[in-house]
């Protein structure tokens, strides 16, 4: 069963399907207090005509959206800012300084990205990538707090997955919006026995003791719930803490196994991540589910091989 488009969460947050890839992989949210609004994520450019709907739906003014507030630059988290903010001609981009410069400039993310998609691909997937006016850039270092019409959102400086990135912390939710620090738990994910969450290891800055670290802070202010970007609302507990911490020194064992061999490596994340879900839920088709933990298996064991050919001999 496919997510809906929008969901309302509660504590005036709404999820919203970024629709990259296909329906349920790719989320973003809207932030209300008062008469004031927050997106935190962008999904790409095909994302802002399902936003920019919604807003129309709650009759919300483009000049009401405060901040757009993308968790690092990966594409299906920061693609849409530069179309966002041409929208939301008050608002201001929040990112970390060091991923400000490709929102400002995209042409060297822009030209990476079509190395590793090819044209026709990015293009699909990702459109036009339009630049941010400088001028409407906060560069937010670790522990920046935004003001949103007396909602207090926390920034916090979360690397391990990327250098640059940053989750969002809100004490009236509870919540962070995690980025991909806590991982991925699609639908899908979700089982009878409880909710499997894999690790994001994508290239090109994994880095498993930061990340460690990373998700180690977001513990420490013991959350109620995790906004993933990939997917939706996740109610914390220590137990997928713990895993996702395991799950990561397991990685790393595989990919000193396997170094460069990254068809080897995604077989391995594939069996070990289908273990986990049977050892979960032992009524789950496992050879049915092979093919939905893919994409993001070969994700993470090309983010493996980069890190594991730059450990010392």
């Amino acid at each position: 069963m496919e997510p809906s488009p929008t969901a309302d969460l509660g504590f005036g947050v709404t999820r919203i399907d970024a629709g990259y890839v296909k329906p349920g992989m790719v989320s973003f949210y809207l932030l209300q207090c008062a008469d004031t609004y927050a997106v935190i994520e962008t999904g790409t450019v095909h994302s802002v005509p399902t936003l920019l709907g919604l807003l129309e739906t709650l009759d919300v003014q483009s000049d009401q959206v405060k901040y757009v507030i993308p968790t690092h630059v990966h594409l299906d988290h920061a693609g849409g800012a530069g179309l966002m903010m041409q929208q939301f001609t008050q608002a201001q981009l929040v990112v970390h300084p060091r991923g400000s410069r490709h929102l400002i400039d995209p042409a060297k993310l822009v030209a990476a990205s079509r190395q590793v998609y090819g044209s026709e691909l990015f293009d699909r997937l990702y459109g036009e990538i339009v630049p941010v006016p400088a001028e409407r850039v906060i560069a937010a270092d670790d522990g920046l707090c935004l003001d949103l019409a007396g909602r207090q959102l926390l920034l916090r400086h979360t690397p391990g997955h990327a250098d640059h990135h940053l989750c969002v912390w809100d004490a009236r939710s509870r919540g962070w919006f995690s980025g991909d620090v806590f991982g991925i738990s699609y639908q899908w994910f979700r089982t009878n026995g409880g909710d499997y969450c894999m690790p994001a290891t994508t290239p090109s800055q994994f880095r498993p003791q930061q990340l460690k670290a990373s998700i180690e802070l977001l513990a420490a202010e013991s959350p109620e719930r995790i906004f993933l970007t990939h997917f939706g609302e996740l109610a914390y507990t220590d137990e997928l803490k713990q895993s996702l911490l395991a799950q990561i020194d397991n990685y790393v064992k595989m990919a000193g196994q396997y170094g460069q061999q990254v068809d080897q490596l995604e077989e391995a994340i594939m069996d070990y991540s289908l273990q986990r879900v049977a050892a979960m839920n032992t009524a789950a088709d496992t050879a049915d589910m092979r093919e939905l933990f893919r994409h993001d298996a070969r994700l993470n064991a090309q983010g493996l091989a980069v890190w594991q050919q730059r450990q010392p001999a």
